[in-house]
């Protein structure tokens, strides 16, 4: 699997809870949404960019979509790796690939549009410089 995340400038594991699993027995179709909720923020925490609020202009999705491709069952251990794919001047595009260990697979892609946004303002703004550098210095 080592060979397989090398592409990606960010991972993140986590383990496969009990409850994650639904009816059909496997896990649920929303907890990958949240998975990627979760590698999106590390992602934005090793840019260094704020994704509390905090500044003037933050992040904010715009968008996302999940193929799904191989039922995740507890117990396992998924690691997610996440890159930026395109960037544009208002947003940047995310891949976040999800690999089970179990199966030593990709089971889902996850892709997300983030958009930079002006809280004060409440709107949509340019990507900030800053954010081009450390998109361009996290990915190599």
């Amino acid at each position: 699997m080592e060979e397989l995340l090398k592409e990606f400038a960010v991972t993140l594991e986590l383990p496969v809870q009990w409850g994650e699993m639904d009816a059909a027995k496997h896990v649920n179709n929303a907890v990958y949404i949240r998975w990627g909720e979760s590698a999106r923020i590390t992602y934005f925490n090793e840019l260094g960019v704020d994704s509390a609020f905090n500044e003037e202009i933050g992040p904010i999705l715009g968008w996302q979509d999940c193929k799904y491709i191989f039922p995740v069952t507890y117990p396992d251990t998924i690691t997610i790796g996440v890159k930026t794919v395109e960037i544009k001047s208002d947003r940047f595009m995310m891949e976040c690939h999800m690999f089970s260990h179990r199966h030593q697979r990709l089971v889902a892609i996850n892709k997300n549009s983030i958009i930079a946004y002006n809280y004060k303002k409440l709107k949509k703004a340019d990507l900030p410089e800053s954010w081009l550098e450390k998109i361009k210095k996290l990915e190599g």
